[in-house]
């Protein structure tokens, strides 16, 4: 996670030279998003999802995203996925946005986004599919942030 708190100014500055693609993400996830409840986003970096989305609460590992997502008015805190610092059931839905693939160990983050959520929550895990055109071009360029990456096809998410 190191490249994040180094690079945090390029990779927040991406959504705005790619505004077509960034929208479109944002667009698809609202139709999958609950309406309602309280949410948490894992990997809220800048608060880029978090913000137009009205998921109110982020965690990430990068102080330095941290502070851009507060400012866009996300209560943001450090942590990671891993290890959660909220109570069991705390949250109606929780996103895991282009995060899954930069987690250490992605099953630990999965079982405790289903700790803190509340009876009948709902996790909304958005990928880039290692199959798809996106993905195959990212692990070929190996760019930044996605050297490191770890990608799933959507047949292994599901």
């Amino acid at each position: 996670m190191n490249i994040f708190n180094q690079y945090y100014k390029k990779y927040d500055s991406w959504y705005d030279r790619n505004k077509f693609a960034y929208l479109s993400e944002i667009k698809a996830i609202k139709k999958v998003l609950p309406k309602k409840g309280r949410g948490l986003e894992i990997g809220v970096g800048t608060g880029r999802f978090a913000a137009p989305l009205k998921i109110t609460i982020g965690i990430d590992p990068s102080k330095e995203m941290i502070e851009i997502a507060r400012k866009r008015g996300v209560d943001a805190r450090l942590g990671t996925g891993e290890k959660l610092p909220f109570r069991n059931t705390t949250f109606d839905y929780v996103a895991i946005i282009i995060t899954i693939c930069f987690v250490e160990d992605p099953l630990r983050v999965l079982k405790e986004t289903r700790r803190v959520l509340k009876k009948n929550g709902k996790i909304i895990v958005g990928i880039i599919d290692k199959d798809s055109f996106l993905g195959k071009f990212y692990r070929k360029k190996k760019s930044i942030f996605y050297k490191e990456a770890n990608f799933f096809s959507v047949k292994e998410v599901t």
